[in-house]
């Protein structure tokens, strides 16, 4: 399921390349009637559960929403009133049913870029659902008007996730520039002028970096990981054998594990050398994945915070002197030590 949008936004229209017709304004239909009394056209309708005849699914689904009946202004609003006073859940199933042809309108108008029609009805159905819980009938708005905010923003979040291989949009500011970014072009040029990145971005309120990379973005094309590097030859390799494996190396682990062993070797060595205070340093703060507290050593041996905060940067100098003169590769290993 998508994540829901921040709140009840309406996006810019899809631009032409994408879709021939920009979809229409949010509907405001009369009380029983309008954008939410009819559904599109799709082949033949059903001759009802009587019919053997395997149908296409959409027309199935047409069948089965036309089933619920529309509702009065006043009817709407006594629902609505029962969902948002007492979270009635039978309330708000009744408003959800009675609109389900709303989301078909609205995902019908998209359907020139997402041919599963049924997809952008089941992402719709997910809008209407949330207009359904934050409607506020106080507030004078039909449902229908509300709701179609939400349907449209869920339809368009849903083919900007999934209208290419590769996002080229995650954040709201990238949705906002990927429907708006052609038509203040053309709107630009119609105006004479030339639709620079900086123009651009001052027209639809980003940063110019963002036009640049959004334009570039949308330049490129989906790549197969599959399609060989060179197209003169086909069975060469190709750019998946190219990725980095998702496991670390075996080579690197071996390296680093003898080079761990190592340097506890030669700890080990220094060990003797050591008071109690500085093997307990050692073992409880600097070697320890869950080292103990400066105060708990101190409480340990009677002393102060500073004091064992200054053997142990004494006891770290030592360490780094001994493993340098012990080991050749100290200076790769640890650089800054």
């Amino acid at each position: 399921m998508s994540e829901s949008p921040d709140e009840p936004v309406e996006y810019e229209p899809i631009e032409p390349e994408l879709l021939d017709a920009e979809p229409e304004p949010p509907p405001d239909e009369p009380e029983t009637g309008g954008a939410n009394s009819a559904l599109p056209e799709a082949g033949r309708p059903l001759g009802g559960d009587t019919d053997l005849v395997a149908r296409d699914p959409l027309d199935r689904y047409f069948y089965e929403i036309s089933r619920y009946p529309l509702l009065t202004r006043e009817q709407e609003h006594e629902l609505a009133l029962r969902v948002h006073e007492r979270e009635d859940a039978d309330a708000a199933q009744q408003l959800v049913l009675s609109n389900l042809r709303l989301v078909v309108k609205i995902a019908m108008e998209y359907r020139r870029v997402w041919t599963n029609v049924l997809d952008l009805i089941q992402e719709g159905n997910i809008g209407l659902l949330q207009a359904v819980k934050r409607f506020d009938p106080h507030r004078g708005v039909k449902l229908s008007s509300y709701a179609a905010y939400w349907i449209r923003a869920y339809l368009l979040k849903y083919l900007i996730d999934n209208i290419r291989l590769v996002r080229v949009g995650s954040s709201r500011a990238e949705r906002k520039l990927f429907f708006q970014l052609n038509r203040v072009k053309r709107e630009l040029e119609r105006e004479g002028f030339e639709p620079e990145p900086k123009l651009i971005a001052d027209r639809i309120g980003v940063e110019e970096p963002e036009v640049i990379d959004m334009e570039r973005r949308l330049a490129q094309g989906d790549l197969s990981i599959d399609a060989p590097v060179r197209s003169d030859e086909p069975e060469a390799v190709r750019f998946g054998d190219r990725l980095p494996a998702p496991e670390r190396a075996v080579d690197d682990v071996v390296a680093e594990k003898s080079m761990a062993d190592t340097f506890h070797r030669q700890i080990d060595l220094l060990r003797p050398e050591l008071d109690e205070r500085e093997r307990m340093i050692l073992d409880r703060r600097i070697l320890a994945t869950d080292p103990l507290t400066l105060q708990e050593v101190g409480d340990k041996f009677d002393l102060t915070r500073e004091r064992v905060r200054q053997i142990e940067k004494r006891l770290v100098g030592r360490l780094r002197d001994h493993l340098r003169e012990n080991l050749v590769d100290f200076e790769w290993w640890a650089p800054d030590a």
